[in-house]
């Protein structure tokens, strides 16, 4: 495992923070909606996803991720990797709002990803859920965050397209448009 510069660690934060921010200007979400996120910490540093993930990245990146989903009342919600078939780590509260399926399981580096983790041990109550419909979301590594999405899914750009050396891809979703021609929305 190597190490990352420190202004490196610096930068990827700017950029999460950045990402977040970008995101929520677009998205326009409501307090108590979920923000759903994928990220590979291996794909970060421009490694091949699952092979070399680190703490230290994951630290860089949650810290953003939490002040921002916190500070906006936003649910978080981490995609573990496929080892745990892509459950999400969110906090037990969202258990109030969501009719969600928790399931028995611990995310550890190997088993679960870096980012979740190492928030496991940040959250207040962490529990992990098998699948949700989040509002919106942002993929650091193509960790293929979709099947979390609600539909209809939009996809939001901003004038970056990375985090660190992993592709970025950020999404919001809308209400479904119904009827036809003589429909307004």
């Amino acid at each position: 495992m190597r190490q990352v510069d420190a202004s490196l660690l610096d930068t990827m934060g700017g950029q999460v923070r950045a990402a977040v921010r970008g995101l929520l200007a677009v998205a326009g979400l409501k307090p108590n909606q979920i923000l759903v996120v994928g990220c590979s910490t291996s794909e970060v540093i421009g490694k091949k996803i699952g092979s070399e993930g680190t703490r230290e990245v994951a630290q860089a990146i949650l810290a953003p991720l939490m002040a921002e989903a916190y500070s906006n009342n936003l649910f978080l919600a981490l995609q573990c990797c496929e080892h745990l078939n892509r459950a999400l780590l969110v906090e037990e509260e969202i258990l109030n709002y969501y009719p969600l399926e928790q399931v028995a399981v611990k995310p550890v580096a190997k088993a679960g990803g870096s980012l979740p983790s190492l928030a496991f041990e940040h959250f207040t109550q962490p529990i992990l859920v098998e699948t949700i419909r989040a509002h919106a979301g942002i993929d650091m590594g193509d960790t293929f965050i979709g099947m979390h999405l609600k539909p209809v899914v939009v996809p939001v750009r901003l004038d970056f397209n990375s985090i660190g050396q992993a592709h970025l891809t950020l999404a919001r979703t809308r209400p479904k448009l119904i009827g036809g021609e003589r429909a307004v929305y």
